[in-house]
């Protein structure tokens, strides 16, 4: 089953997507009442209404559910890792994204004049369904997964010589998601997903590798968080990015760039990086540079 977040003629609300029409029709049902029903969620469940719409019709919104919290993981692939002289970490290194970082699957990536280092990262985005409570096996309560591209602005913090993650990750408007969820039984996927994830600027592939590879599985990161702060049905979870990206190379993204981000079986995420917006002056602090075009 596909699930979107959508807007239609002003009104955004959740849709069951069929793909093999490319047609969405209106879920009514709240989504805590259908959310957590895992293998055994149907389309009796949703309370759908109206008639089928074609998929162009509406404007994809990023697949969270109002009030969620959005949860990232770093330093999660080894490969990436070791290109950056590094090892494995102990234990996960997480973080959380306020909901006004997050644009849909085809929208602007905003470029914040706060850096001059903007990096892209492809990540497999889990989305959970229920509490994990005393779940044995954590990915058990996931309602399914999505795509993310976890922007990352790598000159955060140079000025004082710290880790700036308010400014590296939770920018406004700069991390895509979606295009839509697909529910953990559709894709097939049992505890850990072995999914081949792929990212390429301006058509150039730039980040390529499979799920397998993470350093912290699935589970083990959703209990990691899970016993810091409890999730709850709607959550989103970045799961890190690959090797690849711009702090290994200095490539990063430009003003006007096509970012495309897909992960199989999920979707595919296609955002143009939009020019740098001016600053006022009393919100410079922090600033890192000219912003790009100045």
């Amino acid at each position: 089953m596909r699930l979107a977040r959508v807007e239609v003629a002003g009104q955004a609300f959740w849709a069951l997507l069929d793909a093999q029409t490319d047609r969405l029709r209106r879920i009514d049902a709240p989504f805590t009442h259908w959310a957590g029903l895992g293998a055994d969620l149907a389309s009796d469940a949703l309370d759908l209404s109206g008639d089928w719409l074609p998929l162009s019709a509406a404007r994809l919104l990023a697949p969270l559910e109002p009030g969620s919290r959005v949860f990232g993981v770093g330093l999660n692939y080894l490969s990436h890792l070791k290109r950056l002289g590094s090892d494995a970490p102990a234990h996960p290194l997480a973080y959380m994204k306020p909901e006004s970082a997050l644009v849909g699957a085809n929208d602007e990536i905003e470029y914040s004049p706060l850096t001059t280092q903007l990096d892209y990262e492809v990540e497999l985005v889990a989305v959970v369904g229920r509490p994990l409570l005393d779940e044995p096996h954590a990915s058990d309560c996931l309602l399914g997964y999505t795509v993310g591209n976890d922007i990352s602005a790598r000159d955060a913090g140079k000025q004082i010589g710290r880790l700036d993650l308010l400014t590296q990750k939770a920018m406004d408007r700069t991390t895509p998601v979606g295009p839509w969820i697909v529910t953990a039984d559709e894709l097939g996927v049992m505890g850990q997903p072995a999914l081949d994830i792929r990212l390429s600027v301006n058509y150039e592939l730039r980040q390529q590798d499979n799920t397998r590879q993470m350093i912290f599985p699935l589970d083990e990161l959703l209990n990691y968080l899970d016993a810091r702060i409890s999730l709850r049905p709607g959550d989103l979870v970045f799961t890190g990015s690959t090797h690849g990206v711009g702090l290994e190379s200095g490539r990063f993204l430009r003003p006007g760039d096509r970012v495309e981000a897909e992960i199989q079986g999920v979707g595919r995420l296609r955002n143009t990086v939009a020019l740098p917006r001016q600053l006022c002056p009393a919100r410079a602090a922090g600033r890192l540079g000219q912003p790009l075009g100045n």
